[in-house]
Formats: structure tokens, C-alpha cells, sequence
């Protein structure tokens, strides 16, 4: 199939760009720079430089694409986790989002799989499953997070009939290219395995959330490992 995948760049967007390539999958992968533009072309992706705040430029980029599925792998914590950048991103995902939903719907696309996270639950005592209430609660800086980021961008994605909408919680993020090197917090998670749930995620599952985490995380995976055939042990050949 032809995937367009926003933020081929990142740190799941570059794994996951040779996953799909390596499935025969063509790839149309956005990135704001030239440079990064450049690295995507040599991994045999269709490299495209859009703002996904641009509604009218990135509806005409994927229109013209003509994508089977569209993926939404899409942060603005290049910076870390300071409070300028948990606020572009939770705006990122606010209002990036919908732009791109809407782009995937003028262009024709069903399946849309979005990136989310596995820590935003409500406390209570774990394991948090899908079917768990989110942290509406939230304060400060989680509340930018979930409330402000988390929230809409799964409202746009799975309150919408014209797609296929499928979220894909991550827990933390380690290994290549990200800020751990090793597991760490509550509900952790490779990179590399984190990509695999969305290589998996374009044929398989029904619509809906599924929680991606190591086995013993807060946040149980039970579902992704049922559903999407997902395995937390999945990494790339050298």
C-alpha cells in the first residue's frame, strides 16, 4: 500500500520508514526541513516538507499523494519535556491533528493510525487498560499533556465515521534516538517495537485504542499483542 506518514522524521518515524519499505509498502513521509528531507530519501522514502498547521498545503500534499492510510507520528519535543515545548506539542496535536484528519478524508484515505500515550490515565490502582478514563483531572504540566494534547487529538481520530481510526498509546520511549537508553518509567516501551505496532497497525486490528508497553508496565498491551499480532520483543536487523 502507499503510506503517508507525518513525521517521518522522528524518533519512531525513521524506524518505522524502513519497517514499512522493508514490507514493500510505498512511503510519503513529511518533515519541516530540507535537511531532514534529504536523510528520508536516502532511506527510499518520498520525502515532502509541509506544515501541518498549513490546513490548505497539507490537504493538497496528501491529496496528491493519494495514500491508502495516513499515520500520525507527529511531536514537537526535539527540545525535551521544558514547558515551551509540552505546550507546542500538546498544540500540535490539538490542532495539527484535525488538519490532518481532514486531509486524509478530502484525499479519500479510510485508515488513519495516530500516535498517543499510555501514561495519561486517571489514577487508580494498575494495570490501566484501554477502556480506562483518561487524567481529565489533570494539573500543570499534565494537564497541558493530556487535557490540552492528548484528549483532542483522540477526539479527532476516534470520534470521526469517515475514518478508520486507530490510536496507538506508547509508553516511554527508549533506545535509538530517543532520551533513555534503557527502560524507565511507569509503562516503558523500544522505539523499535513502538514502529512495529504501526508497521502492524496498517492491515490489521479493528478501530480504536491500543496500549503498546512492555510486558509489566502499568498500562497493559494484552490487546495489541491479541488484536494487532504485536510483540514488545520486536527489534530492526542490524
Amino acid at each position: 500500500m502507499k503510506i503517508f506518514l507525518a513525521g517521518a522524521s522522528g524518533a519512531i518515524g525513521r524506524p518505522l520508514v524502513k519497517m514499512l519499505r522493508g514490507a514493500g509498502h510505498e512511503v510519503v513521509g513529511t518533515t519541516r526541513s530540507q535537511e531532514s528531507a534529504k536523510a528520508l530519501r536516502a532511506l527510499d522514502c518520498e520525502a515532502v516538507v509541509v506544515d501541518v498547521f498549513d490546513k490548505a498545503a497539507l490537504v493538497q500534499t496528501v491529496t496528491v499523494a493519494k495514500p491508502d492510510v495516513v499515520m500520525h507520528q507527529l511531536t514537537a519535543l526535539a527540545a525535551g519535556s521544558n514547558p515551551e515545548s509540552l505546550q507546542q506539542n500538546a498544540r500540535l496535536r490539538r490542532e495539527g491533528t484535525p488538519n490532518l484528519v481532514e486531509a486524509a478524508i478530502k484525499a479519500g484515505v479510510r485508515r488513519f493510525i495516530a500516535q498517543s500515550i499510555a501514561w495519561a490515565y486517571a489514577p487508580k490502582t494498575p494495570p490501566y487498560r484501554e477502556d480506562d478514563p483518561l487524567d481529565l483531572g489533570a494539573t500543570g504540566a499534565r494537564a497541558v499533556s493530556v487535557v490540552q494534547g492528548v484528549v483532542p487529538l483522540e477526539n479527532a481520530v476516534l470520534h470521526n465515521d469517515d475514518i478508520e481510526g486507530v490510536v496507538l498509546r506508547y509508553g516511554q520511549l527508549y533506545g535509538p534516538g530517543t532520551w533513555a537508553e534503557r527502560p524507565t518509567g511507569s509503562s516503558p516501551v523500544h522505539v523499535e517495537a513502538a514502529a512495529f505496532a504501526a508497521l502492524l497497525a496498517v492491515d490489521h486490528g479493528e478501530r480504536g485504542i491500543y496500549n503498546i508497553t512492555d510486558p509489566g508496565s502499568e498500562a497493559v498491551s494484552d490487546k495489541a499483542v491479541a488484536e494487532l499480532g504485536w510483540s514488545s520483543t520486536f527489534r530492526l536487523k542490524v
